[in-house]
């Protein structure tokens, strides 16, 4: 009988004991070129989209990217506000922002980079203070050639605002504009366009005519992001995350 009685005990501990939850929880705030798309609609994806694959069933990403958003319209329409209330402590939160903090056609949205610095800054210091990891990324590579063939980067001070924003939060930094610029270069102008939504006719039933996107990409370039990133968070030996990687 008493052996009876410890062997419930035990299962009755492992029950309460064996966590509900993932075991490492992952945010991802950012814009077009992060944020879901559905798959039977369209070839285009967000790196965040994918991010998931390259870690164990432990980890749980949820992609609260929003496309045309930037810091300043991610901010004034509370969508940063309701990630940061499902934050916990020791989860970690991906920020990425900066195609359309730059366009000064729509102020709703441009900020200048000394603005799109500081709402980085708010950001980061707002996830530290809820015990969470922040990491901050600057605004992935747009598939930029001028008309000899020659790359030139589209962001202009942004990215270098970006590593200012992580330095001056005590954050890691990632450059998501270096890292896939310089794969851009090595493909060259016409193998580069296999990353992104640039693509003639007959491909896709949902752009019977093609497409021209040079910003946004296609699964092979949110791949070709994330693997990016993944080889920066071993360079920077992000723990614990990187236990949780493949």
């Amino acid at each position: 009988m008493r052996k009876i009685c410890m062997a419930f005990v035990s299962l009755f501990m492992i029950a309460f004991v064996k966590p509900d939850r993932p075991g490492l929880r992952i945010f991802m705030a950012g814009d077009s070129t992060m944020q879901a798309y559905n798959p039977d609609k369209t070839p285009q994806r967000g790196w965040g989209q994918v991010f998931a694959r390259f870690f164990n069933s432990d980890v749980a990403v949820n992609d609260l990217a929003r496309g045309g958003r930037s810091t300043k319209s991610y901010l004034a329409e509370g969508l940063w506000d309701k990630l940061v209330a499902g934050v916990r402590k020791d989860d970690w939160v991906f920020i990425e922002f900066g195609h359309n903090d730059h366009d000064k056609r729509k102020p709703e949205r441009f900020c200048t980079p000394e603005q799109y610095e500081n709402n980085l800054i708010k950001m980061a210091r707002d996830v530290k203070q809820k015990g969470a990891h922040a990491v901050i990324l600057s605004p992935i590579a747009m598939r930029s050639f001028d008309k000899q063939g020659k790359y030139y980067d589209g962001h202009a001070s942004y990215p270098l605002r970006a590593r200012m924003a992580a330095l001056e939060s005590g954050v890691p930094f990632i450059d998501a504009d270096s890292l896939l610029g310089a794969v851009v270069v090595q493909l060259g102008p016409d193998r580069s366009k296999d990353l992104y939504m640039n693509f003639g006719p007959g491909l896709y039933s949902a752009f019977p005519d093609g497409h021209s996107d040079n910003t946004h990409l296609r699964e092979a370039g949110a791949l070709k992001v994330c693997e990016l990133v993944v080889a920066a968070m071993k360079r920077l030996e992000l723990e614990p995350i990187n236990q949780y990687l493949k």
